[in-house]
């Protein structure tokens, strides 16, 4: 940047200047009248910034975390004070448990309201504050116009290094008129911590006393370039590599050592063999309880298998597990340390990682379901759509099918295809979808949801509408209940339902009065002639697909859920 101090103008012009010198291109938000000089910021500098009006605050701040996701940098997201806040503390918590870099700018009440309970007053730093479990990595306040870049400056950084995450910036309605001439700063980017040398070879040599070795990736912060180094890593030692839970697209689906997703509903040989395993190289996750299966997987605190942990936060590491081995350091710094391991000539394991990519082949075999047969529906999207496709989703069951049949290329080839919430915030996908939709309008977005997922933030159609997205996909699932819930409830109480079951609209209907091209598919053989009709639309397109509730997931119906419950309760 010049480092001639710019003209006087609103401290509100100079937090859109202070963006775009981020690099910064869209944000999203809803308007308030808490920061108006702000979207003057944005008039003024149209031709180089936009601001996406999104329909509810948290829809803007899911459309945020999954333009953080995208880019590997802050999704930056707008929202008024009080309820405009409360709204978007959905998109924080999902940023903050997915790790992914945001930054949430929150209009305030003026300085000298404050601490009356003004209008729609809160205090952030007690709503977000930060903390190990809280929703942000850090909460400021600016109350000085002219310390406004570094402000914005600090909080790039924060979101951005170490163990990525959401920081949130509060703006006083005031202090946004004020003027000041002070210069914006340059573009941050993160330091990145790399692993000691004496912890490579303590690695290495675990590695030589291993037997069955076993690699999980995931978290965020990889790009291309280190995705591409920590697969010729597992290629250098054989190593059969499963992929943490919604992070499947960090090493590429198709290779020859993949074995398939570390998740909810995972291949029960492929947790098999994770439990048998003497040694597990986590690189990236957080081992949280989706990845480990509640903690079983690797018992917590002191797996039965050596573990080595690599991930970029030192607040991460031994926070759950008393790991053999611990190393800090940032994903792309330890997959290129990783690739340049030597391995001997001749491996004990070898033929292991060919042996877990065949299970992971064959649950890709879906069992046949009639009368339409959502294994089929995804494999069909697969074939049909560009490998490119960004595939999102929010929570429920219906994920299950896009997890286990979708084969997600990794970010070496297109960047990231996957977007999905590890924190199981419903109404996640939609958003995302558009988000990815307006963000690289080249590339298409496809949303797998459900009927309960979708009205979470169904109004977004109306933002992909009206900002002319066009490759655009959504297919709904609509079975007339919470499914997971449902699901939960014969397992737990067979027979006694309560509170699952959904009146839902006619969704195609729906869809066409926001401008949307729209069909209704109820049988298998029905829905690619109504994908046909979909891509050919040139608009975006809800295929409302109609599934019987007893179908629950993909390994199992709600009959056959309820008579197991019942049959172990009648046992004495």
């Amino acid at each position: 940047m010049s480092s001639e101090i710019p003209a006087t103008r609103p401290a509100g012009h100079v937090l859109v200047e202070a963006l775009i010198a981020q690099g910064v291109h869209t944000v999203f938000g809803v308007p308030g009248e808490s920061y108006l000089a702000v979207l003057d910021g944005f008039h003024e500098h149209r031709e180089r910034i936009r601001f996406i009006a999104c329909r509810q605050e948290g829809g803007a701040a899911f459309m945020a975390e999954a333009q953080g996701k995208l880019s590997g940098r802050p999704g930056i997201c707008f929202v008024t004070r009080g309820p405009g806040a409360a709204n978007a503390a959905i998109g924080l918590h999902t940023a903050f448990q997915d790790s992914t870099p945001l930054v949430l700018f929150i209009g305030q009440v003026a300085a000298d309201q404050r601490d009356r309970e003004a209008f729609q007053e809160l205090d952030y730093r007690q709503v977000f504050g930060p903390g190990t479990l809280g929703m942000a990595k850090w909460v400021g306040e600016v109350t000085d116009p002219h310390r406004l870049p570094e402000y914005v400056a600090r909080a790039f950084h924060t979101a951005m290094q170490g163990r990525p995450g959401p920081v949130v910036l509060v703006l006083p309605e005031d202090m946004l008129t004020m003027p000041t001439s002070a210069a914006v700063l340059r573009r941050a980017e993160p330091a990145k911590a790399w692993p000691a040398p004496g912890a490579l070879r303590d690695l290495r040599s675990m590695l030589l006393s291993a037997q069955r070795p076993f690699l999980i990736v995931g978290g965020s912060g990889w790009d291309g370039e280190a995705c591409l180094a920590l697969q010729r890593f597992a290629e250098n030692w054989q190593l059969p590599v499963g992929t943490g839970f919604r992070f499947q697209d960090t090493f590429d689906n198709r290779h020859a050592q993949y074995a398939g997703d570390v998740g909810i509903a995972i291949n029960p040989q492929l947790a098999q063999r994770i439990r048998e395993a003497d040694l597990v190289i986590a690189v990236g996750v957080r081992l949280g309880e989706m990845t480990t299966g509640g903690y079983t997987l690797l018992q917590a605190p002191r797996p039965a298998q050596k573990l080595v942990h690599i991930h970029p936060g030192a607040e991460e590491l031994g926070r759950v597990y008393a790991a053999d081995l611990l190393i800090q350091s940032a994903v792309s710094a330890a997959a290129k340390s990783l690739e340049a391991l030597t391995a001997p000539p001749e491996l004990p394991w070898a033929g292991q990682a060919a042996a877990a990519n065949a299970d992971y082949a064959a649950n890709q075999v879906p069992p046949p379901v009639s009368p339409l047969d959502m294994a089929i529906v995804v494999q069909t999207l697969q074939r049909r759509l560009p490998e490119d496709t960004v595939f999102t989703n929010g929570a429920g069951n219906f994920a299950g099918w896009l997890h286990r049949y979708t084969r997600y290329p990794g970010l070496q080839h297109h960047g990231r295809t996957q977007l999905a919430p590890t924190s199981g915030a419903m109404g996640y996908g939609l958003p995302a979808a558009v988000a990815a939709a307006l963000l690289y309008p080249e590339r298409t977005a496809l949303n797998i949801t459900g009927d309960g997922d979708f009205l979470m933030n169904g109004q977004e159609l109306a933002t992909a509408t009206g900002y002319g997205a066009k490759k655009l996909l959504c297919v709904l699932v609509d079975n007339g209940t919470y499914g997971t819930i449902r699901m939960h409830q014969e397992r737990e109480y067979p027979g006694r339902v309560s509170g699952s079951d959904l009146y839902n609209p006619d969704f195609a209907a729906l869809a066409r009065a926001y401008g949307w091209h729209a069909d209704l598919v109820d049988r298998t053989e029905a829905f690619e002639p109504a994908l046909d009709r979909a891509l050919a639309a040139g608009k975006p397109a809800l295929l409302h697909l109609k599934l019987d509730a007893d179908v629950s997931n993909t390994r199992g119906t709600l009959t056959a859920i309820r008579e197991t419950a019942a049959k172990a309760q009648r046992r004495p």
